[in-house]
């Protein structure tokens, strides 16, 4: 087949071009990544890693799964829990979206057995499908060894779950944190906290949400005193701790407590009169 030497010509005149185009831009970014470092790192990041659940960036990173961590403030919510002497405690924020909506039925803090039961913070959908899947795990615990999931096996199989999320391409990371009270039979009370990426750790005290760094920040100082707080002191404490990293007083309507003690093993709710009254007594001591 005969070609023309000015096609030829034509042809080669343009793959000259590109391979010089090519090289000069080359030779920009190898020039921008010396004089800026950071502009290597600015590409990787923007180079769609946060796209793919499954795929780690160059700087070992799972952007999705950070993301997820973000979407616990969403709510714009923060929880506290507390490990006394005798007892577990948890509080929340409730807020009531508009005053259309039936007040009783807005909630952060459910139950999960008789004798455990949780806050959780972030993204209520999300919470409420790992509520459901926890109860699910401890009923399936139940039916299989004959007594009640422990605290700690339940914080265990959560955070489990939660990782496996964090694995798969057709799933995605919960954006919701669980604070997980309990009775244990042996150890006595227990203070649980699973995150999205299928971490959990026992505490002394911890927080999430929006104002989780200043509550830690907060309960450190009170923990590092050794304190050994009954019941009373630590619903109380819990309550001022919240309310100083807030930066605002409490009605009994604008916050949720949950209880467990080692004298009712039971997960409770406290009323709003229960609430008043312990706000009543902080007020009168302050």
């Amino acid at each position: 087949m005969y070609i023309p030497a000015c096609r030829v010509c034509a042809q080669s005149l343009v793959c000259v071009r590109a391979l010089s185009l090519s090289l000069s831009v080359s030779l920009s970014l190898l020039l921008l990544s010396s004089f800026f470092p950071s502009f290597t790192m600015a590409r990787s990041t923007s180079a769609g890693y946060d796209r793919m659940l499954t795929v780690f960036s160059p700087e070992g990173r799972l952007y999705q799964v950070e993301y997820a961590f973000k979407a616990i403030n969403d709510a714009a919510l923060t929880s506290v829990g507390i490990r006394g002497k005798d007892c577990a405690v948890v509080i929340t924020q409730k807020k009531v979206p508009d005053k259309l909506t039936v007040a009783d039925t807005v909630t952060n803090i459910f139950q999960i057995t008789p004798h455990l039961g949780c806050v959780m913070t972030g993204m209520i959908g999300d919470a409420r499908a790992q509520v459901k899947r926890a109860r699910y795990e401890a009923a399936e615990w139940k039916y299989k060894y004959g007594y009640d999931m422990p605290p700690d096996q339940m914080a265990r199989r959560v955070a489990d779950v939660s990782q496996l999320y964090t694995q798969k391409a057709y799933m995605r990371p919960l954006g919701c944190a669980m604070i997980l009270i309990g009775i244990d039979e042996e150890t006595g009370p227990q203070l649980f906290k699973c995150d999205p990426a299928g971490y959990f750790v026992g505490y002394k005290a911890t927080s999430a949400g929006v104002k989780m760094t200043e509550a830690n920040n907060l309960l450190e100082k009170k923990v590092k005193k050794n304190p050994e707080w009954g019941y009373e002191a630590a619903v109380e404490e819990a309550i001022n701790t919240l309310s100083s990293v807030l930066g605002q007083d409490f009605r009994p309507t604008e916050i949720e407590i949950g209880v467990v003690t080692t004298e009712n093993p039971k997960f409770t709710v406290l009323t709003e009169a229960q609430v008043d009254a312990h706000l009543t007594r902080i007020a009168e001591r302050d």
